[in-house]
């Protein structure tokens, strides 16, 4: 049995023990949270889903949508309706120059891209992505379209600059961070009002580079231009990307921090998102002392108003009043307080997005609180890496292996941790009071299980949530090291038949259930026994099962080994891998003509470092 256990301590009074629940049978611990909330009974319709979900964010967002049948206009760079509604609203640094320093009372700094480019190319580009913006196909296909977006010459409208932001690292307060080689060109409200922000990675110093040169190199830029989209495609938040360019220059990298530094070559992807606002954007401005405590204020307010903006607008008759679980059964009404809600909302939308990910067998490597997004998104992709062998303590980050704090199973405990840090920097100043901050750590829990269970229950088919069923299959697969992905989408071939002889059993398995002798067989075949009297007790049809479950677990997801073919490719000059992987991984729940070689299991050479695991030079 291993147990996480953390203390965490929320304000001067409440102190959280707890080690977080997560359903494997020899690798499951419980969660104790004080107040105690996961105790309450989580009820399940027949279709999986809870019944009793009382999200805080559903209450908040009661939007209206509206099917628009206009044709979306297909605009020309030079056309694009650019907003700067961050620069407009926020304290700017008083110096536009990129000398390395602290920043003081200040959200941004004005700098321009200062990368050097030699006939930059187009490697990647994404036609959704663009379509977010209504901007033309055909300006892809523009001569100077690679030189816009390598940042040598921004695009007209732009008003580029680098955020200021704090963090934890690993744990540990870092002081200044911020945008060190990103820099954002300005916002773009498209032709539904929504707003998205342009930034370009690697586009040079910044005054938060350090000791750095602002730069990135073309193997980690494919891995984020390619992970953003395909992160979507999979239904789960994310920050998107819409091109990737080579600059055509070196960048000199130490790949393992080992002294063996070399030149690679350079790159530079356009990130999207409607906000690259993060935990630690907050945070920097809230340990600087009282003296920024209103920069704290300002940059709630803004992210409410242009982000949030059925917090803003909601009012007392939606009696948004809840229970803390408290021994006092107090009550906290979200509608009294709009940064409550704010904060609650923050937290559900992490709860959701962190279950996503262990749905889908996904470990994004470097949870610090600079990389988690207000807006639930996934950010910052640098060693992420999808599970192969189903291992819980696996880690894509060579610079976490001595502890594995942001291995696959420690994700949930992650996004809790990095809430507390949040809240304490609202309660500090002094937006939302001890109750609200724990209010919205409650929240978080009951989310991120609420959401996971349903997630779980409807990866494996069935009519309800079986805890013992799920936790025995997790454990087995963790002992077997089976493939994650594989086995879901395998799994759909079962027939929910209780005739079917034990010897036959593991057959529709056999493909994902390998090398295995006698007594593990066994387990396996009393497992799927189970399973199939549990399925069995639905009225769909085996058919309507498979589609289902095929629909939530992806044929396709972008294994390390694939990225890194395509990487190796394009360091040659050749970018067609690059391109027939977006295109694959833009459709990862259909079967493909002709790409059944890419959701096969690893090759021996993926398992070597540099391609399982990677660390945070890019």
């Amino acid at each position: 049995m291993v147990t996480l256990m953390r203390s965490l301590t929320l304000t001067h009074k409440t102190v959280y023990s707890f080690s977080f629940f997560f359903p494997f049978s020899s690798l499951r611990t419980n969660f104790h949270f004080y107040p105690p909330f996961l105790h309450t009974a989580i009820s399940m319709d027949s279709h999986g889903f809870s019944s009793s979900l009382d999200s805080v964010t559903e209450h908040l967002h009661n939007h209206n949508l509206q099917t628009d049948t206009d044709p979306v206009p297909r605009l020309k760079l030079e056309d694009l309706n650019w907003d700067h509604s961050f620069v407009r609203a926020l304290p700017a640094d008083p110096r536009t120059d990129s000398l390395p320093r602290e920043v003081l009372h200040a959200c941004y700094t004005k700098v321009s891209p200062s990368v050097e480019v030699d006939d930059p190319q187009l490697v990647a580009w994404s036609e959704p992505v663009a379509d977010l913006l209504d901007l033309d196909h055909k300006e892809f296909e523009r001569p100077d379209f690679p030189l816009i977006f390598s940042g040598a010459s921004p695009p007209v409208g732009a008003l580029p600059y680098a955020q200021c932001y704090g963090g934890h690292q690993f744990g540990m307060w870092a002081g200044q961070l911020g945008d060190g080689r990103a820099i954002t060109l300005g916002e773009i409200l498209n032709s539904k009002s929504e707003r998205w922000e342009l930034q370009l990675k690697g586009a040079g110093k910044t005054p938060y580079s350090r000791f750095a040169d602002g730069l990135a190199v073309l193997r980690s830029s494919i891995r984020e231009f390619l992970c953003s989209e395909a992160m979507h495609h999979l239904g789960i938040p994310t920050t998107r990307a819409l091109c990737l360019v080579n600059t055509g220059k070196l960048v000199t990298r130490d790949m393992f921090y080992d002294g063996n530094a070399k030149e690679e070559a350079g790159a530079i992807v356009c990130r999207v998102a409607q906000s690259f606002l993060r935990f630690g954007s907050y945070q920097i401005h809230a340990s600087r002392g009282n003296e920024d405590l209103g920069i704290v204020r300002g940059l709630a307010d803004y992210a409410i108003r242009h982000h949030f903006p059925h917090i803003e607008n909601m009012n007392k008759s939606e009696s948004l009043s809840f229970s803390t679980g408290d021994e006092d059964h107090s009550v906290v009404d979200l509608t009294s307080n709009k940064y409550a809600a704010w904060a609650v909302e923050v937290a559900e939308r992490t709860a959701s997005l962190i279950a996503r990910w262990q749905g889908v067998g996904f470990t994004h490597g470097v949870l610090n609180t600079d990389n988690m997004s207000i807006l639930g998104l996934t950010i910052d992709y640098g060693p992420f890496g999808f599970l192969d062998a189903f291992d819980p303590h696996f880690t894509p980050n060579t610079t976490d292996l001595p502890g594995r704090r942001y291995c696959f199973a420690n994700q949930p405990d992650m996004g809790l941790w990095n809430l507390v840090q949040f809240t304490k920097t609202l309660s500090a100043a002094q937006l939302i009071n001890e109750k609200e901050a724990n209010y919205a750590l409650e929240r978080y829990g009951t989310k991120f299980m609420d959401d996971y269970q349903a997630i779980m229950t409807k990866k494996l088919g069935l009519p309800k949530y079986n805890k013992q069923l799920i936790s025995k299959l997790l454990s087995n697969m963790a002992v077997d090291k089976v493939d994650y992905t594989n086995f879901f989408r395998t799994l759909s071939n079962v027939k929910a038949d209780t005739s079917i002889p034990d010897d036959e059993l593991l057959v529709p398995l056999k493909s994902v259930l390998l090398d295995m002798g006698k007594e593990r067989k066994e387990a396996w075949t009393s497992w799927l026994k189970g399973y199939i009297h549990e399925v069995s007790t639905s009225d769909i049809s085996d058919d309507e099962r498979k589609s289902s479950m095929n629909s939530v677990n992806p044929k396709y997801i972008l294994r390390n080994y694939l990225c890194q073919t395509a990487i190796d490719a394009a360091e040659i000059g050749d970018f067609g891998e690059v391109r027939r992987l977006l295109k694959l991984m833009e459709h990862p729940f259909e079967e493909q003509a002709g790409m059944e070689k890419y959701a096969r299991l690893p090759p021996a050479w993926a398992y070597r470092p540099g391609v399982c695991m990677l660390s945070c030079s890019s």
